[in-house]
């Protein structure tokens, strides 16, 4: 096995310099200082990093005005101009009633397990051939979230105004009222109102980075309620409606876009919890911080992500997965793995206590790593834990080829020597920093020297939220295309 590059002793991040293990310790670097490991382009890594200017305006463009940001603004701002255009006609609480429930559905499909693996599957069919301006776009398809948080928010502007068209004609005199309207509905549709603020409200990063498992839980059980309700609503409402307009109910319910709108959003909340299983899972301890979950119950491939649970109400966690084998081969049973590394309650308990079984819901979803077959030569930049998410990508025999840069913590030691395989297995020669060694590196001057060297066409980073966006902004800043996940992918 071609060995790693470790960086380790005390060179200082703006002189590192890269050492080769050992043969025989295959995950051991040599002592720092020998000539034969010095590399001289490793040298005054900063200097080399300050010659890259950040473009003009990088803050706006990358910092704010992100992709995820502008998908939003279009979806809500789209929504907003309809709604004007909707105020303006004499049909309003059906016109609104409608565009809350497309709405609703908009934003639910945007979150389906099936929708997801199409989106991908669809805008990285692009091939590696293709202009890298639209390879660049078309990478970036993970902050496809913001169609769906657009959508909620407009679902909430849209059933606003039908509320208050409503409260009018509940409150409005006989003679003004075209439906005429009893306690039932109106009251039905404050409350789901409330509920509607509610899950907006959870639903802000601040709240969800703080309180991830109270948002979950809420945006679930709300969102389902919100559901239920709805479907009341609309039947209380129809009913009355007919009544006012004198057709049968039924045809006014196959008539209505809304009913048809509420009973797909039903079905794309039902299909995953038809694949709920609770599956059989082999956990081999890694370390303290560490362990492995090997499941048998399908094969995964590249890019794909797989959400568990150890009770089906509660919090789900979503892992990348990775194959057992080697992509192509046939050597052993049909399964897969996750790394879970400490970083909550829920992964400290599954590493003191592995599990023997696990609760799994829908199919395996396309996550961000799969954005990468775009690009035929990447750059993947990970710290700790992250590397879990990388070994994604052994998943394809056709992935880019793939320059590995790992910073942690004593990874031999830490993540067993399977997973150190893994990694030599997506690069013949990764970068590995053992920080208990050399500490803690900055890693962008490291990264630019990586890309030229392999001639990357883009760098993916997975690491801890604040680390991943500074460096992909300090890299997209620089006029190099890198991509992380966002806290909504």
């Amino acid at each position: 096995m071609p060995p790693a590059a470790m960086i380790g002793g005390s060179a200082s991040s703006s002189e590192v310099t890269l050492t080769e293990e050992k043969p025989i310790e295959k995950y051991q670097s040599r002592e720092i200082g020998s000539s034969e490991t010095t590399r001289p382009n490793d040298m005054d890594l900063e200097a080399q990093a300050a010659q890259l200017k950040p473009k003009l305006f990088a803050s706006t463009r990358y910092a704010i005005l992100t992709l995820y940001r502008r998908l939003f603004t279009l979806v809500f701002l789209a929504n907003v101009a309809v709604f004007v255009a909707v105020m303006a006609t004499e049909q309003k609480l059906l016109a609104l009633i409608n565009a809350t429930a497309a709405n609703l559905l908009a934003c639910g499909l945007a979150r389906q397990p099936l929708v997801v693996n199409a989106i991908f599957i669809v805008v990285c069919s692009m091939p590696r051939s293709a202009p890298m301006p639209l390879r660049k776009l078309a990478a970036k398809v993970y902050h496809y979230g913001g169609v769906h948080s657009g959508c909620g928010v407009a679902s909430l502007v849209w059933y606003l105004g039908f509320v208050g068209v409503m409260s009018h004609q509940y409150w409005a005199t006989p003679s003004l009222a075209m439906i005429r309207l009893s306690a039932a509905p109106v009251t039905l549709a404050y409350i789901i109102l409330v509920l509607l603020v509610a899950i907006i409200v959870v639903a802000h990063p601040t709240f969800r980075m703080k309180w991830h498992d109270y948002f979950e839980l809420t945006h679930r059980f709300s969102g389902w309620l919100i559901v239920a309700l709805f479907l009341a609503l609309l039947m209380v409402f129809a009913h009355e409606a007919s009544q006012s307009l004198h057709q049968p109910i039924g045809k006014f319910l196959i008539n209505l876009p809304a009913f048809w709108f509420l009973a797909f959003t039903v079905c794309s909340i039902v299909q995953p919890w038809l694949f709920l299983r609770k599956v059989a899972v082999k956990a081999e301890p890694l370390s303290t911080h560490a362990t492995r979950l090997h499941f048998e119950h399908t094969t995964t491939s590249f890019g794909k992500g797989i959400q568990l649970a150890k009770h089906p109400l509660r919090d789900w966690h979503g892992f990348a997965t990775f194959p057992d084998t080697p992509a192509g081969t046939t050597d052993g049973p049909a399964s897969f793995s996750c790394l879970v590394s400490k970083a909550g309650d829920w992964t400290s308990d599954t590493i003191n206590s592995p599990p023997t079984h696990l609760w799994k819901r829908g199919v395996l979803i396309n996550g961000f790593a799969y954005a990468m077959r775009v690009f035929s030569r990447v750059v993947v930049v990970t710290t700790g834990s992250g590397i879990g998410p990388c070994l994604s990508f052994l998943g394809d025999e056709n992935r880019p080829a793939l320059r590995v840069l790992w910073q942690t913590r004593a990874p031999l030691k830490t993540y067993g020597e399977g997973v150190m395989e893994m990694v030599h297995r997506m690069d013949c020669d990764p970068v590995i920093m053992d920080t208990n060694q050399c500490g803690r590196v900055d890693m962008v001057p490291v990264i630019l020297q990586q890309i030229r060297q392999f001639d990357a066409e883009a760098v993916c980073v997975i690491s801890n939220p604040v680390l991943t966006g500074r460096i992909v902004y300090e890299l997209e800043a620089r006029g190099i295309p890198a991509f992380g996940p966002i806290f909504d992918s």
